[in-house]
C-alpha cells in the first residue's frame, strides 16, 4: 500500500469531470478561489512522454485568510495557496484531497495555529460538500 500523505480526503462516486467541475463551486462557498490549475496528466505526457491517470492540482486561496496569515508570518507564502488534488481512481470515481493546514501551517505561534484551524475547518466543509 502506498504511503498516505496527510490531508483531508474523500473518495467520490462522482466521475472525474463532475468532481473537478464541483470543486471551484464548493470552494467559493467558503471564500476560496482557484488561482492555479496544473494538469499533471498533460504535463507528464508532454515532458516525459508517459501516460498517467487524469490528475489535477488546484491552488486555492481565501484572500482574507491569506492576508491574515501573511500578517502573522510573512514567509508563510511558501505554503500558499492551499493545494487540492482531484484524480481519477482505477475502476472509476474520483478522489479529492486538500492539504491539511494544521499539518503544514501550524507552528508554535498560537495565532498561526488558530488560523490554520479555521482554514482546516473550511476545507473540511468543502471536501464534505463535493
Amino acid at each position: 500500500m502506498p504511503p498516505t500523505i496527510p490531508g483531508i480526503r474523500r473518495e467520490l462516486a462522482l466521475g472525474y469531470d463532475e468532481a473537478l467541475a464541483r470543486v471551484p463551486e464548493v470552494l467559493a462557498t467558503e471564500g476560496f478561489g482557484v488561482l492555479t490549475e496544473i494538469d499533471v496528466t498533460a504535463t507528464l505526457a508532454k515532458k516525459l512522454g508517459v501516460a498517467f491517470r487524469r490528475y489535477k492540482i488546484l491552488g486555492a486561496c481565501n484572500p482574507t485568510l491569506a492576508h491574515k496569515a501573511l500578517g502573522i508570518a510573512l514567509e508563510i507564502g511558501v505554503m500558499l495557496p492551499c493545494n487540492l488534488i482531484v484524480y481519477e481512481r482505477d475502476g472509476g470515481g474520483a478522489t479529492v484531497v486538500a492539504i491539511d493546514p494544521a499539518e503544514t501551517m501550524a507552528s508554535r505561534d498560537p495565532q498561526l495555529a488558530e488560523l490554520a484551524a479555521e482554514v482546516r475547518q473550511r476545507l473540511v466543509r468543502v471536501i464534505e460538500r463535493i
